[in-house]
């Protein structure tokens, strides 16, 4: 059974008793014992074995001795095959060290050394303890046993492939944690003991901090804070742990909580994607002498199960709130873009094709924003109706009602006369509904569009959107030309939301026609009206039963294009998403997915400029760069086996 990249982890909040090593090597290795079998990583806080508010008592050899002796007792009972990170105070060349010790199965692999110590407030570490940079040795000798003993030490687990270096509370505190380096190095997960008291904000501020770290570094960071059991004197602590995965949020604790096990998981194959995209990432102004050194954890045999959420709607925000928000800077971005290609070749004059549909809606709504941006008449706006053999009355009245509301220029041209006519001119019969019959109405639209822009020295608006690009779903030198498409990076999942934000706004701005007509659109079934509808006059060509779902090739594509994952990885990720019960349809339309993708790339390859408004885009001027001819063998091959 594969675990996909993932890599589980665990903070751990030991109920302490300060001062007590004894007490508190029964209750991590009780805690180990019970922690979940699949985890590889379980953190413990800052100097757990003795407390972090031991304070002076650290001076006592009595202490010191018994966490010495600790270190290894946990080696001998320890039953888990986890990596287990420890919190302890040890002494080498009359120097007392805050360290962060990594244990697996019997063995201590390595011991690392704070390096920033707070001497501020409430804290006053170089006290008691000295820092990494003054290590004389970068060995520790204990029991005999020589051991690592290094801030530059990086522990790797060959199995998961997980490189582990560790920050030490403080050590993030700085302007450039040790752990920055580590990253630099080749670390993708970074451990952090810390004992960082509770104060009001504090919460909000370590976790920002986290994220922002875990980001920039691109990498896991699991951070687990010594629990309330620590707190006395002036000082209260909560036991906060923190799992962040690149700035993603995996899991938090509440503070002030008595539970002993946070779990969490790092996407380890996500995090090497990432770094193998943004190159720039690993340019090392300055490299440092590392010690790696490895170990090798029991593969995962049960079935994929993760702590965190697998979103159905990648593209779209869950938080209404959020939504809203980012929908209007969507908004924003692709009208600023039309309106300044407008402003710098001097047009004032735009012609679009209006459907009634969700893709002409919101580039209708964007020219009327990019017109007001730059203080043109919306009446230099060239709306145009075309109804062929499948426009439906629905689709119709709503596109003249959506252009009356805007104040653009309406035009009607019916194109079935001049279709028929082309079916003449090339034998065509016209009672054959097949790819001929739909593209050539598709193209006549186009060919009017573009004579029209000829006409009025303007520029033809394209209305096609991400997720027909990656399909491949629009007539090639048809719906799939324009001379700027405001949509090319907005996938179906999100144009939706678009338009119901934008409907909010016209509610907030007394236009309830508006509203009404978008919300109208809104609920219409997708479909290119090709075909001539129902007796009944309802739309019979609908998009997602020929080609599958568009939330699935939505999810689909972001998983594939945003992170590089294989089709196995992607079809659990799907599972887990959308339930098993939709296995069949989520395996079937997965491999249409690639079949179209593949074998559509020519059309992308002479797509027009369009607006990049998200990491995921298909142009390719450098966004997206594929050969026409390449083959989908390999991604096919793993959906059969699937």
């Amino acid at each position: 059974m594969q675990n996909y990249g993932y890599f589980k982890v665990a903070c751990a909040t030991p109920a302490l008793t300060i001062g007590d090593v004894h007490a508190n090597t029964q209750e991590i290795l009780h805690i180990i014992s019970t922690c979940d079998q699949d985890v590889r990583l379980i953190v413990f806080p800052e100097l757990s074995l003795c407390g972090y508010t031991c304070q002076d008592l650290l001076y006592e050899n009595i202490l010191m001795d018994s966490m010495e002796e600790a270190i290894f007792k946990i080696c001998q009972e320890n039953t888990s095959d986890a990596i287990i990170v420890i919190g302890c105070a040890l002494r080498q060349y009359n120097h007392l060290y805050n360290c962060a010790v990594f244990i697996h199965q019997h063995s201590i692999l390595g011991i690392i050394p704070k390096t920033y110590l707070p001497n501020y407030n409430e804290f006053y570490e170089k006290r008691w303890f000295s820092s990494a940079d003054s290590c004389i040795d970068d060995d520790i000798y204990l029991h005999g046993q020589r051991i690592p003993f290094s801030s530059r030490i990086l522990i790797h687990d060959e199995t998961s492939g997980a490189i582990i270096g560790a920050d030490i509370c403080e050590d993030l505190w700085v302007p450039i944690p040790p752990s920055t380096y580590h990253t630099l190095h080749g670390a993708n997960v970074i451990v952090n003991l810390s004992a960082s008291n509770e104060t009001i904000g504090k919460k909000e501020y370590r976790r920002n901090m986290i994220l922002s770290h875990s980001t920039k570094c691109m990498c896991g960071y699991v951070y687990a804070s010594a629990g309330i059991d620590e707190s006395t004197s002036d000082l209260v602590f909560s036991g906060h742990a923190i799992i962040a995965d690149n700035g993603y949020l995996v899991h938090e604790s509440e503070i002030f909580h008595r539970n002993k096990l946070t779990y969490g998981e790092i996407d380890l194959e996500k995090l090497k994607n990432d770094r193998l995209r943004f190159s720039t990432y690993m340019e090392l102004s300055e490299k440092k002498d590392y010690q790696f050194i490895t170990c090798q954890t029991k593969p995962v045999t049960q079935k994929l199960e993760l702590i965190r959420t697998i979103d159905p709607y990648p593209f779209v925000p869950k938080d209404e709130a959020v939504r809203k928000d980012r929908c209007m800077d969507i908004l924003h971005m692709q009208a600023t873009g039309l309106a300044q290609r407008l402003k710098k070749i001097n047009c004032s004059q735009l012609i679009i094709g209006i459907s009634g549909g969700l893709d002409s809606t919101l580039a209708l709504i964007v020219a009327k924003i990019a017109f007001d941006m730059n203080g043109f008449d919306t009446k230099g706006i060239l709306a145009v109706t075309m109804p062929g053999f499948g426009t439906s009355e629905r689709t119709l009245h709503n596109a003249q009602a959506l252009m009356e509301a805007l104040h653009t220029t309406q035009k009607n041209i019916d194109i079935r006369k001049a279709c028929e006519l082309h079916y003449k001119d090339i034998e065509h019969d016209a009672t054959s509904l097949d790819i001929t019959f739909e593209n050539v109405q598709a193209r006549e639209r186009t060919q009017i569009l573009m004579d029209l822009a000829n006409q009025h020295h303007g520029i033809v608006l394209g209305t096609g959107d991400l997720s027909e690009l990656a399909l491949g779903w629009c007539t090639y030198n048809g719906d799939h030309m324009s001379m700027y498409a405001v949509n090319a990076s907005i996938p179906k999942t999100l144009i939706r939301y678009l338009l119901v934000t934008y409907a909010h706004y016209c509610r907030m701005q007394s236009d309830q026609k508006l509203a009404d007509i978008l919300d109208d659109i809104c609920d219409t079934p997708v479909s290119p009206e090709l075909l001539p509808p129902k007796e009944n006059g309802e739309i019979a060509q609908i998009t997602e039963d020929a080609i599958g779902s568009y939330t699935y090739h939505d999810f689909f594509l972001y998983h594939m294009l945003r992170n590089h994952f294989s089709p196995d990885k992607i079809y659990q990720l799907a599972l887990l998403a959308f339930g098993e019960t939709h296995k069949a349809d989520i395996k079937s339309t997965l491999k249409t997915f690639y079949h179209r993708f593949f074998t559509q790339q020519f059309k992308r390859n002479c797509m027009p400029d369009g607006v990049k408004v998200g990491s995921v885009c298909l142009s390719p001027r450098g966004d997206w760069r594929m050969p026409s001819d390449a083959s989908a063998d390999l991604w096919l091959k793993e959906v059969d086996q699937l």
